[in-house]
C-alpha cells in the first residue's frame, strides 16, 4: 500500500492504527480501574465483606500506597511517550518493558512483604534490583510526565546521598554519605523515601478531590460556573476579566492545577477580554493571576492542603480556616486590580437583558437566601444531632433522604431551562443572560460542593472521607441527571439517556485518573527529596548559607527563601513544588527566626512558602501559566509573565505579613478580632495596589502613592506602632524564673501560663559560636514550679544567679527547639530571660484608625479631582 493510500485509508486498516486504539482502550480501564479502587480503599463496606467471605479485601496504608504507585508509574509509562523517538517498533517494546518492570517493583513490596519485614536493612539481590529498577522507572516517568526539572532536582539529591562524602564537596556540605545497599533500601523498600508520607497523602486524600473535581467537571459544573460568572459580572466595567476571576475561583475549589485553570477558563474569558479591548497579554495576565490564586484557594489548594495539613500537624479543618483569609484578600485585590485596569482604558461591560437591580434591592435578595441557608443548615443539623442521639442508625438514612429531596428538587427546577451550551455563543457574547435562568440550570451541581463542604466544617470527617462521600454524591449527579430531567421535561426515558449519564460518568473516572498519574509520579520522586533530607540533614547547610548569606537580617532571609521557592518552583506543579520548597526552606525560616527572635508557626511558614512556589507559574522565564495562557491569547509569553507577576505582587506581599502578623491566618484571634483583621487587611490590600498601579480614582500622585504604602504596611502591620507606643514584652531575668512561677502576686506568673524564654549556648557544631534560641513553654498551672517546667522540656540549676539549662531527653518538648546547642562544652547553656506581655497594653485595632482615616482623604481628594477633570 503507497503512503497516500495508507493516509487515506480507515484507522483500522492499519496494524499500527490497531494497536494503538487498544492501548488507548486499555489506558482508559485502567484509569477507570485506578479510580474505583481509590474508592474502594477509602470506603467502609470491604470491612464488612472481608468479615463475610474470608477474602483479603481491605487494604492498609503501606500496601495502599504500593498499588497506587504501580497504577500511577505504569499509567504515566503508558500514556507519555518517550522524549526522544527511535522507532514505533523498538519505542513500543521498550514502553511495554519499562511499565513491566515499574510495575512489578511496586507490587514486589506488596506480594513479599513479610521476607521483606524479616530482613529489614539487609537487601538481597532481588530487593537491590527491584529498588534500583523502580527507581529508575520513576526516574523514567518523571521525565516523560513532568520535564527535565524535577528529574534534575531529584537526580542532584540523589547524587548527595551517594557521593556527599566525597572529598571534592565543601566541608559544610559533607555528610558521612551513604552505599548503594543503604541508599536503595532508604528510598524504595520502607516509607522514608518514595512510599513516604507525600505518596501516602496522594494515595489517602488527593486523589479523591481531584477524583471529585474531574467527575464534577464531566457533569458540566465547569461550563455553568463559567457561565454563571458571566451572567453575573460581564455586565460591569470589564465585565469579562471580572467574570474570569470569579470563575477562576470557583474552578479553584475542585482544580489542582494553575494550568489546567488557564485551560480550561481561559478558553472562553481571554477571547472575551482581548474583544473588549486588553491587550493579549493583559487578557492572559489576568487569566494567568486568577488562575494561579485558585491554587491558594481553600478547601483543595492545588491538592497541597493535605501535604501542608500533615506536615504541619495541623488538622485540616484548622488549616482551611488559616487559609480563607489570605485567598479571600487575594481574590478582592484582584477584582480590585481588574477594576482599575479597566478604568484606565476606558472600558464598559457587556449588554444584558434585563436592566441591572439596584444594589440595595441585591444585597437585600442575597440576605435573604444566605440567612435562610443558614437556618435550614442549623435545623438539619439540629435534627441529625437528634437523630443520632436517639437513633444512631437512622442518621445516614435521614441525610440520603434529604439529599435525594433536594436534588429531585433542584433538578426539576433546572429541568425547566435549556440545557446550557458549551462555552459562550455569539447571542451570550453580544447580550448576558439573565443571571437567574442561568444559574437554576445548575444548582444541583453544587449539592455535592455542600456536601464536601459540610463534612469537613461540619461534621469534621477526615479529609479523605469528606471526599469519598462527595464523590458518591457526584456519581449519584452524574447517573441520574438527565433522566430526570428527559423525565421532567416529558421527554422519552430510554436507554440512550441513562447510557448518557454513564458515559459521563465513566469519562469523569478516566479524567481523575488521567489528572493523577502526574501527581502520584510528582509525591513518588518528593519523597526522594524528603528521603534525603532526613537522612543527611541537607536542610541544616542550606539553613547556615541563607544565614550567612543573610547577615542574620531577618527580611533579608525571607526574600532570599522566596527568591530561592521561585525559582525552585520553576516548571513545577503545584504539589511537586510545594514538597520540593518546604522541604528545604520551611526549616530555615524557623530556624533563622527563633534566632531572631521570632517564633513563627509552623503553618505560616508552611504557607509562605507554598505560596511562593505557587507564584512560579507566572514568573519568567518558566511561567508554565503564562506559556498556557499565551498560547490562547497569542500574546508573548515572557510579556504575560511579567504583566501576571506585577498583578500578583499584591500576593507575594501577603506571606511577608503573616509572618509578621499570624492574625491575618485567624490564629489565636477572636470572632470580633477577625472582623476587624478582615477589614484591616482588605484596606490595606487595596491601598498597597493602588499604590503598585499608581491609580485610584485618578492617577496617583507621588506623595499619594508613597502614603498609600504607609497605610499598606500598617494595616498589615499595626503593632510595628504599637511596640513604639508601648513594648510588647518586659525581661525578666532568667534566674528568677522558678520564684516569679511560685508567686500568687500581680508580679508572679502563677496558673497556667504560655511563658516566652529566651535562651543561649555554644553551637553544637562549633563550640566557640554563641547561639541564642527563642522558644514557648507551655505551663501547667496545677503543678509545681519545678515540675512545671520539667513538664515544658526545661530542666533547670539555679547557680550563682544563673539559670543552667540540662540538655533534654528525645521526646521531651524542648529537644527539637535545642538540638543545637552543645550541653558539654565549657560555657553551659543558660536561661537569659523570661518575657512576658506588658499589661495594659493599648489594642491593636486603635492603630488601625488613623491610617483608615488617611485612605478616605486620600480617596476623598482623589474623587475632587477626577469630578474637577470630568467638568
Amino acid at each position: 500500500m503507497t503512503a497516500k493510500a495508507l493516509q487515506d485509508a480507515p484507522e483500522q486498516a492499519t496494524p499500527f492504527r490497531q494497536r494503538e486504539q487498544l492501548s488507548g482502550r486499555a489506558l482508559t480501564i485502567i484509569c477507570i480501574t485506578w479510580s474505583l479502587f481509590q474508592l474502594w480503599i477509602a470506603a467502609d463496606f470491604p470491612f464488612y465483606l472481608s468479615e463475610l467471605t474470608g477474602l483479603k479485601l481491605v487494604f492498609n496504608g503501606q500496601e495502599a500506597r504500593q498499588i497506587h504507585l504501580a497504577f500511577g508509574l505504569g499509567l504515566g509509562l503508558l500514556a507519555y511517550p518517550a522524549i526522544h523517538q527511535l522507532h514505533p517498533a523498538i519505542d513500543r517494546v521498550i514502553k511495554y518493558l519499562l511499565v513491566a518492570v515499574g510495575v512489578s517493583a511496586c507490587l514486589y513490596l506488596f506480594l513479599f512483604k513479610l521476607d521483606i519485614a524479616n530482613r529489614a536493612g539487609l537487601p538481597n539481590r532481588f530487593d537491590l534490583f527491584f529498588s534500583l529498577a523502580g527507581i529508575a522507572c520513576v526516574a523514567v516517568a518523571v521525565y516523560r510526565s513532568l520535564g527535565l526539572p524535577l528529574l534534575v532536582v531529584a537526580g542532584v539529591f540523589l547524587l548527595y546521598v551517594l557521593f556527599g562524602d566525597a572529598d571534592y564537596v565543601p566541608d559544610a556540605m559533607r555528610w558521612k554519605g551513604a552505599s548503594i545497599n543503604k541508599a536503595s533500601w532508604h528510598f524504595w523498600m520502607q516509607t522514608e523515601g518514595v512510599f513516604g508520607v507525600a505518596l501516602g497523602v496522594s494515595t489517602s486524600m488527593i486523589f479523591l478531590f481531584v477524583l471529585f473535581g474531574a467527575l464534577l467537571e464531566s457533569s458540566g459544573a465547569g461550563n455553568y460556573f463559567i457561565k454563571l460568572s458571566f451572567a453575573a459580572l460581564g455586565h460591569l466595567r470589564g465585565g469579562p476579566a471580572k467574570a474570569a476571576v470569579a470563575a477562576s475561583g470557583l474552578s479553584g475549589i475542585y482544580s489542582g492545577s494553575s494550568i489546567a485553570n488557564v485551560v480550561t477558563t481561559g478558553t472562553f474569558t481571554i477571547p472575551l477580554m482581548k474583544r473588549i479591548g486588553f491587550t493579549p497579554e493583559k487578557a492572559g495576565a489576568v487569566e494567568v493571576a486568577s488562575s494561579t490564586n485558585g491554587q491558594l484557594t481553600p478547601p483543595v489548594m492545588g491538592a497541597a492542603a493535605f501535604l501542608i495539613a500533615e506536615f504541619t500537624g495541623v488538622t485540616y479543618f484548622e488549616l482551611i480556616k488559616h487559609a480563607a483569609l489570605p485567598a479571600l484578600v487575594s481574590y478582592i485585590a484582584l477584582f480590585y486590580i481588574v477594576h482599575l485596569e479597566v478604568t484606565k482604558l476606558g472600558l464598559e461591560g457587556l449588554q444584558r437583558e434585563t436592566p441591572t437591580q439596584s444594589l440595595l434591592r441585591r444585597v437585600t435578595g442575597f440576605m435573604i437566601g444566605f440567612g435562610a441557608l443558614l437556618v435550614l443548615a442549623v435545623l438539619f443539623q439540629t435534627v441529625l444531632g437528634w437523630t443520632g442521639d436517639s437513633l444512631p442508625g437512622a442518621s445516614l438514612p435521614l441525610t440520603i433522604a434529604v439529599f435525594a429531596g433536594a436534588y429531585i428538587w433542584l433538578v426539576r427546577l433546572s429541568a425547566s431551562q435549556p440545557d446550557l451550551e458549551v462555552g459562550l455563543t455569539e447571542a451570550e457574547m453580544k447580550v448576558l443572560p439573565r443571571l437567574g435562568a442561568v444559574a437554576s440550570t445548575g444548582y444541583h451541581f453544587l449539592l455535592p460542593i455542600v456536601v464536601l463542604l459540610w463534612c469537613v466544617l461540619v461534621s469534621r470527617l477526615s479529609p479523605g472521607l469528606s471526599a469519598y462521600w462527595a464523590c458518591i454524591a457526584m456519581l449519584f449527579v452524574l447517573i441520574t441527571q438527565r433522566p430526570l430531567k428527559a423525565f421532567f421535561r416529558g421527554q422519552l426515558v430510554n436507554g440512550a439517556v441513562w447510557w448518557h449519564g454513564y458515559r459521563d460518568l465513566l469519562r469523569g473516572l478516566e479524567n481523575g485518573a488521567r489528572s493523577m498519574i502526574s501527581i502520584a509520579i510528582a509525591t513518588a520522586v518528593a519523597g526522594i527529596i524528603i528521603g534525603t533530607v532526613s537522612l543527611t540533614g541537607a536542610h541544616q547547610f542550606i539553613g547556615q548559607f541563607v544565614e550567612v548569606a543573610s547577615a542574620g537580617n531577618l527580611i533579608l532571609m525571607l526574600v532570599m527563601v522566596a527568591v530561592m521557592s521561585l525559582i525552585l518552583g520553576m516548571g513545577l506543579p503545584t504539589t511537586a513544588n510545594y514538597i520540593v520548597v518546604s522541604s528545604l526552606m520551611a526549616p530555615v525560616i524557623v530556624m533563622v527566626g527563633a534566632q531572631n527572635g521570632l517564633i513563627v508557626p509552623l503553618v505560616a511558614v508552611h504557607l509562605f512558602v507554598f505560596y511562593f512556589g505557587i507564584l512560579a507559574d507566572d514568573t519568567p522565564p518558566v511561567g508554565l501559566a503564562a506559556f498556557a495562557a499565551a498560547a490562547i491569547s497569542r500574546g508573548d509569553p515572557i510579556r504575560t509573565g511579567i504583566q501576571g507577576f506585577s498583578y500578583d505582587i499584591r500576593t507575594a506581599v501577603l506571606p511577608f505579613m503573616f509572618i509578621f502578623n499570624t492574625d491575618i491566618l485567624l490564629i489565636d484571634v477572636t470572632f470580633l478580632d477577625g472582623v476587624i483583621v478582615f477589614i484591616a487587611s482588605v484596606a490595606g490590600m487595596l491601598a498597597f495596589c493602588s499604590a503598585v498601579q499608581h491609580y485610584m480614582f485618578v492617577r496617583n500622585r507621588i506623595w499619594e502613592s508613597l502614603l498609600l504604602l504607609v497605610i499598606a504596611f500598617s494595616m498589615f502591620r499595626p503593632d510595628f506602632w504599637q511596640d513604639r507606643v508601648s513594648p510588647p514584652y518586659i525581661e525578666i531575668p532568667g534566674h528568677e524564673v522558678l520564684s516569679r512561677l511560685g508567686d500568687d502576686g500581680p508580679n508572679g506568673l502563677a496558673g497556667d501560663q504560655r511563658l516566652r524564654v529566651q535562651l543561649s549556648g555554644p553551637d553544637f557544631d562549633d563550640a566557640d559560636r554563641i547561639l541564642q534560641r527563642n522558644a514557648i513553654l507551655e505551663l501547667d498551672g496545677a503543678l509545681t514550679a519545678d515540675m512545671r517546667l520539667e513538664q515544658a522540656g526545661l530542666m533547670l540549676d539555679i547557680s550563682d544567679g544563673i539559670a543552667l539549662v540540662g540538655e533534654p531527653f528525645p521526646g521531651m518538648p524542648l529537644f527539637q527547639e535545642l538540638g543545637d546547642f552543645d550541653f558539654y562544652a565549657d560555657r553551659p547553656v543558660t536561661l537569659d530571660y523570661l518575657f512576658v506581655e506588658t499589661p495594659d497594653r493599648p489594642a491593636r485595632a486603635f492603630f488601625y484608625l488613623p491610617f483608615l482615616a488617611v485612605l478616605l482623604v486620600i480617596g476623598i481628594i482623589q474623587h475632587r479631582r477626577k469630578r474637577q477633570s470630568a467638568g
